[in-house]
């Protein structure tokens, strides 16, 4: 079906849609509206993020509620304030034609007694974040016994946010014999487990495959030491101009920290987290969709609900927690039809990640190396020029044009081409001029070439629970040496490996000089040989086999029974020292 008419839409909608300018509906709503007119039926529907899924569930529900009546016939849950506004404002555009319309957004940090006069004057549809809902549902204020149709929009954000408990109690309150559709950018277990527990065989469509990728977006990443992170995220910069961006950081304080030095370093830069404000976040995101802000620097949570259709490129500075999460975020770009960049700015022991990622995705990336200074400084000089090229003359000079001419009347042309760019380029090539170049840590393995750093191993890993990042939380707990003082963590079954700067090893042999994890004794040791990986130390282990692991437990067991009840438990130190930094995060 190539254009809207053949959908089956009433010729309101048909008017409301030629008014928007849309010309044909995106793969969703082809499979989507149909499906929905024509049936009464529960649907999942797995589209990437800007695909147009709201209207693939806008326009079939208001073509079949009852607009002369007032009661509430829909509800359309969505995970964050930012999202439930845009999905109103879009409701609104698509029923303009429909005069008795009236949809009610109901989301915290506004007037909850003013949203319920809204909805007592007659809300056909609802659209809702689910904490206030649940609110408002426990204060008696709404009614949603007798809707029809229940939307859960970007459903797995909403569980990934930790809703599925509110979620669960709002459907309580609504009728068992309504509608469910789910639509999602990915299919996690526990989209699942709502689709098997509240939709009775629903009709499944996919538009790509499961959890994939936007076909818009191309992947690359770029592997560096840690301490080059934030000059490689410059580089990355300047050496993309025209760049309007979202920079994904996985904690509030490394957002702030990192939007904070773009600003020092003169970049048009903001940031976007949870201890923002309603109004504070207002401002930055009408700031960045009015491009006043560049690069926008943001946590997951934060950023869920942007709805901005020209950003070039998203930027993980820090891969997510979830290798999920990351669909979601190069979903920002690539948008509306559009191309798009996603860049990961990655170390050596996070490649492992890349190779997930690439299979939920089903996408591959390109491995780039970061721009050096003479690359990002002929960049920039092009540019100038491109822009001085495509510049409309501003004709109020006129007048100031012989005082002009005549002192710069001793300078040829190239010299005046010289000047005029040295004017803006200088800056930049100062900048760079003599900086080193930014060397990929993935050329070798040779964890040795690392100046200054001393490679350790650890017996514990993914067996006893730990992943590179929780393994890197204990360890800047328990060292205390600051936090990118650990890196190069890298976690096996049962050891894992990681780095600190050489002057603190003796600190390190003895924070573990005695340290036990969970009732075992935790051994850490310098190694031995190039790759760390394949040190003397480790081989010997494993030709030790089953005699060295009976000894350990006996070593361990004596232990045990050796400590008095006056010793506090180093596994409730760890604990805590593990929340102590979750807390402060």
């Amino acid at each position: 079906m190539n254009n809207f008419e053949q959908l089956g839409l009433s010729p309101k909608l048909l008017n409301a849609i030629l008014d928007l300018g849309f010309e044909n509906p995106s793969e969703v709503q082809q499979q989507a509206i149909p499906i929905l007119l024509e049936n009464e039926t529960d649907l999942v529907a797995l589209a990437q993020t800007g695909t147009g899924k709201t209207a693939a569930f806008g326009f079939p529900i208001i073509q079949k509620i009852d607009t002369e009546s007032k009661q509430t016939q829909a509800l359309i849950l969505s995970p964050t304030r930012e999202l439930c506004l845009q999905i109103t404002n879009e409701l609104q555009l698509y029923g303009k034609y429909e005069k008795s319309l009236n949809v009610v957004a109901v989301y915290g940090g506004a007037s909850i007694t003013e949203q319920e006069r809204q909805i007592k004057r007659g809300a056909q549809i609802i659209v809702a974040t689910p904490g206030r809902m649940k609110d408002m549902l426990g204060r008696k204020m709404i009614n949603i016994s007798e809707i029809k149709y229940c939307v859960l929009d970007e459903a797995d954000e909403m569980l990934n946010m930790g809703f599925y408990e509110d979620i669960t109690d709002i459907l309580s309150h609504s009728n068992k014999n309504k509608k469910t559709w789910l639509f999602s950018a990915t299919m996690p277990k526990e989209v699942a487990s709502i689709a098997k527990e509240f939709m009775k065989k629903p009709i499944e469509i996919t538009v790509g495959s499961k959890n994939e990728g936007s076909k818009n977006v191309v992947h690359e990443y770029y592997t560096v030491n840690g301490r080059d992170r934030y000059n490689a995220l410059k580089r990355l910069a300047d050496a993309h101009p025209d760049i309007f961006s979202v920079i994904f950081c996985r904690t509030k304080r490394d957002t702030q920290k990192v939007a904070e030095k773009l600003i020092e370093d003169g970049y048009n830069a903001s940031a976007l987290h949870g201890d923002l404000s309603q109004n504070q976040r207002d401002l930055v995101m009408k700031s960045f969709r009015t491009r006043q802000i560049q690069m926008l620097v943001a946590t997951d949570v934060a950023a869920r609900g942007i709805d901005v259709d020209d950003i070039t490129h998203v930027i993980n500075y820090q891969l997510p927690d979830e290798v999920e999460t990351y669909t979601h975020r190069s979903g920002r770009t690539g948008r509306a039809g559009k191309h798009g960049i996603s860049m990961v700015i990655i170390t050596k022991s996070e490649q492992r990640k890349i190779k997930q990622i690439e299979k939920i995705i089903n996408k591959s990336f390109t491995q780039k190396e970061i721009p050096s200074g003479e690359e990002i400084c002929q960049v920039q000089l092009l540019h100038l020029a491109k822009s001085i090229k495509n510049t409309e003359v501003n004709h109020d000079i006129d007048q100031y044009l012989p005082q002009i001419e005549n002192m710069l009347e001793d300078f040829d042309k190239e010299e005046l081409i010289k000047k005029l760019f040295s004017v803006e380029f200088t800056r930049f090539h100062n900048y760079y001029k003599g900086a080193n170049k930014i060397e990929s840590s993935s050329h070798s393995g040779d964890y040795s070439d690392d100046s200054g750093s001393t490679r350790f191993f650890i017996n514990v890993g993914s067996k006893d629970g730990f992943s590179w990042m929780s393994l890197k939380d204990l360890l800047k707990a328990e060292l205390d040496l600051g936090r990118d003082a650990v890196n190069k963590v890298d976690v096996k079954a049962s050891f894992s490996f990681f780095n600190v700067d050489e002057s603190q090893t003796d600190k390190v042999l003895k924070v573990f000089e005695d340290y036990e994890y969970q009732g075992r004794q935790v051994n850490v040791e310098v190694t031995k040989g190039k790759t760390g990986g394949g040190s003397r130390k480790r081989r010997d282990r494993k030709k030790g086999g089953r005699k060295s692991n009976e000894s350990f437990k006996t070593k361990s067991n004596a232990k045990r029974r050796d400590s008095n009840k006056g010793k506090s438990s180093r596994k409730a130190n760890i604990k805590s020292s593990i929340n102590r930094r979750k807390k402060k995060k």
